[in-house]
């Protein structure tokens, strides 16, 4: 998952790393005789990897198997075609950090070894919804490394001043908040642009609807069916408490530097997102408080999407139980529980959830883990998203007064179009 700025109050660092490669006879003897002389290869993205969390495993990888661990640290621009790219050659990096929504094209070329073994061995308690986008057709072909999601951000100061004194647990009660906030306040209630899509999508979750269906063999467009259409009505309730451009996303503008000149009572997004309103406004941070997205009734949040990373190993790669032993350490309790207190990302096991505490924004993230989900995993998906998204297409034309049946209806043969290209 392609990370912004890290916020000022430590509420993100997103992790990266992972685990590699394949074996020969010598590699299946565990221990620091079986593999000493080897170096273990692992390609993290940029800003992903806490210092801390990298000391300690290269140095208990280290110790344990005798081998040498090499962390080569990517850029975000440009990594899916790299990734594939090294993926088909003989000489592969043994382990890779992979966004989980990018894995099933990875696995569907046949570039990632299977790791169903190392399922049964440590992954009995993984978070099913984290675990989902490393499985593609039955197999497992990662492992879930960490996720991160949307919570609401507002402005303290402006919800004491509308006379709120607590957050909201339904959907119901945070209407009526900006509503509250609309009739007593100056300030705007929420800003919601019309493109937020990655909001959208979790609105979807938890609907339970699918954005895409099977026709024959074919994957087509979902976006007819009225599950999609009441997650846009959902959104649509939102929006009109918004000014903001409803043929826009969150990051045109930032939606942090709205928040920043203090005048908006609340946004949706992820929690390192209070560092763009810190950066352009540092007095705001202590008016910034997160609570949980709510739901239809409290105690359910609403469904979000589930970004973050998994760890592969390279079918290619020829130290397979070298770069299983890797991610054996680097998803041991420990360690996992270390990147979420440093990363502020939320861990693959809820047991670990509790090593969040003193980071606001990932707290209120992680009730919501449990029940999110992800964009399609099919391969096919990827083109999906392209500028220009026909789902924000969809999106806009809702919001400018078209039915969510017509809306689909104009989109319909461009998200076709799309799911059929050839990959």
């Amino acid at each position: 998952m392609k990370r912004g700025l890290i916020a000022a109050t430590g509420v993100a660092a997103m992790l990266v790393s992972v685990a590699a490669c394949g074996s020969d006879g010598d590699d299946d003897k565990a221990g620091a005789d079986g593999f000493k002389g080897q170096t273990l290869t692992v390609w993290a993205m940029d800003g992903s990897t806490p210092d801390g969390w990298t000391k300690d495993v290269k140095a208990a990888f280290e110790k344990k198997t005798g081998a040498k661990l090499k962390l080569e640290i990517q850029q975000w621009n440009g990594i899916q075609q790299k990734v594939t790219t090294a993926l088909s050659e003989s000489d592969p990096p043994d382990v890779l950090e992979i966004g989980n929504t990018q894995t099933p094209s990875y696995a569907q070329t046949g570039g990632l070894a299977e790791l169903g073994d190392l399922k049964k061995s440590i992954g009995a308690d993984w978070s099913e919804s984290i675990n989902k986008s490393a499985v593609y057709d039955g197999k497992q072909y990662a492992a879930p490394w960490y996720a991160a999601n949307r919570v609401v951000l507002y402005n303290k100061k402006i919800w004491a001043e509308a006379g709120i004194k607590d957050t909201p647990k339904t959907r119901t009660e945070f209407f009526r908040d900006l509503d509250t906030i609309e009739k007593k306040t100056d300030a705007e209630p929420i800003y919601l642009p019309g493109q937020n899509w990655y909001f959208f999508d979790g609105l979807t979750i938890g609907t339970g609807a699918d954005l895409v269906k099977k026709d024959g063999d074919k994957w087509v467009s979902n976006l007819a069916d009225p599950k999609v259409g009441k997650a846009m009505d959902i959104y649509k309730q939102y929006q009109s408490f918004s000014k903001a451009p409803k043929d826009k996303d969150e990051a045109t503008p930032q939606q942090g530097e709205i928040f920043a000149k203090g005048k908006t009572g609340a946004f949706i997004g992820m929690g390192w997102e209070a560092g763009i309103a810190i950066k352009a406004n540092p007095k705001i941070e202590k008016d910034i408080g997160y609570f949980t997205i709510p739901g239809e009734t409290a105690g359910k949040p609403e469904g979000v999407f589930l970004g973050g990373s998994n760890l592969a190993i390279a079918a290619g790669s020829e130290k397979q139980e070298l770069a299983k032993e890797f991610l054996k350490i680097a998803l041991n309790d420990t360690y996992e529980g270390q990147l979420a207190k440093e990363g502020g990302v939320i861990p693959n096991k809820e047991s670990l959830q509790a090593r969040l505490k003193g980071n606001p924004a990932a707290q209120a993230a992680a009730p919501a883990a449990a029940t999110g989900g992800t964009t399609p995993l099919i391969p096919e998906w990827a083109a999906v998203e392209n500028a220009p998204n026909p789902v924000k297409t969809y999106m806009t034309a809702v919001l400018t007064g078209k039915s969510p049946a017509e809306a689909a209806k104009s989109v319909e043969g461009e998200l076709n179009k799309r799911l059929s290209q050839e990959r």
